[in-house]
């Protein structure tokens, strides 16, 4: 069982510009490095900790209890956990919930994700908004006890940036599958798996689709031999600047005219496939409270987001681009972050947010409805 807080071994958050925070070991015990970012939400830990889209990140929640709830085996959205580090202030004693199967705590032991707790997340987070994300090292045990500060530094120093960083092929499935369609099959959907989550082609199975799933690397021509009615790309880690063959993929995608549906990080695929520029945003949006709102009804959406980068695409006008027109459909109310694309003279559109949330609002959910419309009118 999970040790009481008074046995935890010591613990130390490195950030690369030499800040410190002491704490206590979290999980497991030991050494990790990656690009600290923090997430607001409140719940739904359970699929923050287990989102592709988290590979190679130091996840700080801003929450201050995490763990209550513990663990169990219907909510994951992967095989693992994917974040390389956890950071939270107050670590439950025990889990408290119907469902549980599993402390929290013994998981990320069970995975080997290192993580600290007893820290000011709040002044991290802070921190963070101000500094913006940066690489970070977590280092727990008693061989750290008296370690240097500045050593430890120039340590976190020498891990590798996510800008310019080609991750989806690390997260993605190494051979194809299929989820069936619930009902009658009214579809087929070629996914291309960037680091997806589970609950997205249940979502559209629910929808009469049968969804093939299909690795980072596959080509057009074998997209092509399944005859899809549509051609969807998922969410996914990394820099969308270095993703060269995913955007050539795309592009012979919207050449075929093939009706397409891209979240995340299939937003900034679209985007570059039709000739925008990609951005890394200073800290980020993490969480299930992000206000989106939608250009075509005018509608406010609070959605779930998990995104370090975003299209560079004017908001005021529509552009002309090698597809015929183009509008920003969604906007982040926060920062005015483009939030959504949509083709005005090819079927293809897209959302930066996470629709499928399985833990954060539904608001967003009829943007699968809009693929079933697309596909019918392209029949």
């Amino acid at each position: 069982m999970t040790q009481l807080l008074l046995d935890r071994p010591p613990a130390l958050l490195v950030l690369e510009d030499g800040r410190v925070f002491r704490g206590d070991a979290y999980g497991a015990v030991g050494e990790t490095l990656g690009e600290a970012v923090f997430s607001t939400g409140m719940t739904g830990y359970q699929e923050t900790l287990t989102d592709p889209s988290y590979h190679r990140q130091v996840v700080v929640m801003t929450a201050p209890h995490v763990g209550n709830t513990g663990v169990n085996t219907e909510d994951p959205e992967s095989s693992r956990i994917w974040v390389s580090g956890y950071v939270v202030r107050d670590p439950a004693l025990r889990p408290s919930n119907w469902r549980s199967t599993k402390p929290l705590e013994d998981e990320l032991r069970d995975q080997g994700v290192v993580g600290i707790s007893g820290i000011d997340t709040r002044a991290l987070t802070r921190h963070l908004r101000e500094r913006g994300a940066m690489r970070v090292g977590i280092f727990s045990g008693d061989e750290y006890a008296g370690a240097s500060a500045t050593v430890l530094a120039d340590r976190v120093r020498t891990a590798p940036s996510m800008s310019d960083a080609a991750l989806a092929a690390e997260v993605s499935t190494t051979e194809p599958y299929v989820v069936e369609a619930m009902g009658e099959r009214r579809f087929t959907v070629a996914a291309v798996d960037l680091g997806i989550k589970a609950m997205t082609p249940q979502l559209m199975a629910q929808h009469g689709i049968e969804v093939h799933v299909l690795p980072q690397w596959t080509t057009f021509e074998e997209v092509a031999a399944l005859s899809p009615d549509g051609v969807f790309f998922s969410n996914g880690p990394g820099d969308p600047a270095s993703a060269e063959s995913e955007v050539a993929l795309l592009r012979e995608v919207l050449d075929a005219r093939i009706p397409f549906f891209g979240i995340c990080f299939g937003n900034q695929l679209l985007g570059r496939a039709l000739g925008f520029g990609t951005y890394k945003l200073k800290y980020g949006h993490r969480g299930i409270n992000q206000p989106v709102m939608d250009r075509r009804t005018g509608k406010v959406e609070v959605t779930a987001h998990n995104h370090g980068f975003a299209v560079d695409a004017p908001v005021d006008r529509d552009t002309d681009t090698p597809y015929g027109r183009v509008r920003v459909s969604h906007v982040c109310l926060n920062d005015e972050v483009v939030e959504g694309i949509e083709c005005l003279d090819i079927p293809a559109y897209s959302v930066q947010y996470h629709p499928e949330a399985a833990a954060g609002p539904h608001d967003a959910a009829y943007l699968f409805d809009r693929f079933v419309q697309m596909m019918e009118a392209a029949r």
